[in-house]
């Protein structure tokens, strides 16, 4: 068959394929929609991929005159296998939001118009700048405050409605839900942190009283509301929100809350406070526990983390040694996760045996091979940084570990002088 040459006016600048939903930047720029909505949304540019001008807002307006002209071209080589593309379906539009969250104040509505707004939030990335754009974010954010002072009241009654409970609660998994998939710009996540701490007070209580769906709601939000949070709005954190979040570790939610839970918890405890707050919510007993039973690289190096972040403080190191299997855990991950993990697990060891080392610690390290462990680090292949640590560790116990027949023969030979 003929090849049919396309007119170049009729190719997307990003994908230099034929276009079809052709849309025009602020800078005057066409590109398709797909392509470009990829380039604004999921690589999060915000520059005019031709000119390099900042594109502000993710306005994109339909070219229905060159989309027309395509269209007239498939038609006319449709001998030569040119199928014509479909005229595209209009996008989700700023005043269409609008309304929507207007009728979503109705309680008759409101249960409907957020199963709408949900579908229309993960139908695309345009649609959820655009639920943004249109004031979602703030409508959701306080819906959920109010719905869920509205189920704290219920019950905290002698006799309480379970129907109202219930509605409320059915409102909140939709709200929360609805809020999760917006992927909120770092803009909106600070406007949500620095609400006073009203809305993390909300998803703390969520949390505790929640359903399953909510809970995990209410941790990944978190998680995405911390990392652009700053070191003062981090510092005030309750600790009931540390409970929660332990409390929801522990309960094994589901993978994805499970994964946020420990990244909030990272982020949050590099404030020392913080740390202090999670050792006390019980977060080390349970860390020992997930790792005891974790399969997953990522999950493993992120408890690792986590435990290395919380054994720099006193209460820390005390809870992992209180824990039967706390260093025979940590020393059994060593060369057999990644070489994130080996240093994670070093580290651990570090803070153990400078700050926390007495005679029969230093022995039960020995036993359970901690010490062989450290000589075969300094023998594979792996970042110095590690075998430092390693190195430093030998060092400290030299004088209990350097002759003892826990050590294999020939390891002798790595052990620091």
């Amino acid at each position: 068959m003929e090849e049919v040459e396309i007119p170049s006016f009729f190719i997307c600048p990003i994908s230099l394929q034929l276009m079809k939903d052709p849309v025009t930047v602020p800078t005057g720029i066409t590109y398709d929609r797909e392509s470009i909505e990829k380039w604004l949304f999921s690589a999060k540019n915000r520059t005019c991929p031709v000119t390099k001008q900042p594109i502000p807002d993710c306005d994109l307006t339909p070219n229905h005159t060159l989309r027309r002209l395509i269209q007239s071209w498939c038609t006319l080589n449709a001998a030569h296998g040119i199928e014509r593309i479909p005229t595209p379906r209009p996008p989700i539009s700023k005043s269409q939001i609008a309304k929507l969250l207007c009728e979503a104040k109705s309680p008759d509505m409101r249960n409907k118009c957020l199963k709408r707004l949900r579908s229309i939030a993960t139908e695309n990335a345009s649609n959820r700048c655009c639920m943004e754009a249109a004031g979602a974010a703030d409508f959701l954010a306080t819906l959920v405050k109010n719905e869920t002072s509205v189920s704290s009241s219920i019950l905290d009654e002698s006799s309480p409605n379970s129907r109202s409970f219930e509605v409320t609660t059915r409102l909140l998994d939709e709200a929360l839900a609805v809020l999760y998939h917006l992927q909120l710009s770092e803009a909106s996540l600070k406007n949500l942190v620095g609400d006073d701490g009203v809305f993390i007070d909300s998803l703390t209580r969520i949390m505790r009283s929640g359903t399953i769906e909510s809970r995990a709601y209410a941790v990944m939000l978190l998680k995405s509301m911390f990392e652009v949070a700053d070191v003062i709005q981090l510092s005030s954190l309750r600790m009931e929100l540390f409970v929660e979040v332990v409390r929801l570790l522990r309960d094994q939610v589901s993978r994805k809350a499970t994964k946020s839970a420990l990244k909030l918890l990272i982020r949050a405890s590099l404030i020392g406070g913080n740390r202090v707050k999670a050792v006390e919510a019980s977060a080390v007993p349970v860390l020992v526990d997930l790792l005891l039973d974790s399969c997953h690289k990522r999950e493993s190096e992120m408890i690792l983390t986590l435990l290395d972040v919380l054994c720099r403080c006193a209460e820390g190191r005390a809870e992992l040694l209180k824990h039967g299997a706390g260093i025979a855990v940590v020393s059994k991950r060593i060369l057999r996760v990644s070489e994130t993990a080996n240093e994670r697990c070093v580290g651990i060891l570090l803070s153990i045996s400078k700050f926390s080392a007495t005679q029969s610690i230093v022995q039960e390290m020995l036993q359970i091979g901690v010490a062989a462990k450290l000589c075969l680090v300094l023998q594979v292949e792996g970042p110095s940084k590690t075998k430092v640590k390693a190195r430093e560790i030998l060092k400290l116990h030299a004088r209990a570990w350097k002759n003892s027949p826990c050590i294999p023969v020939e390891f002798l030979s790595s052990y620091p002088a």
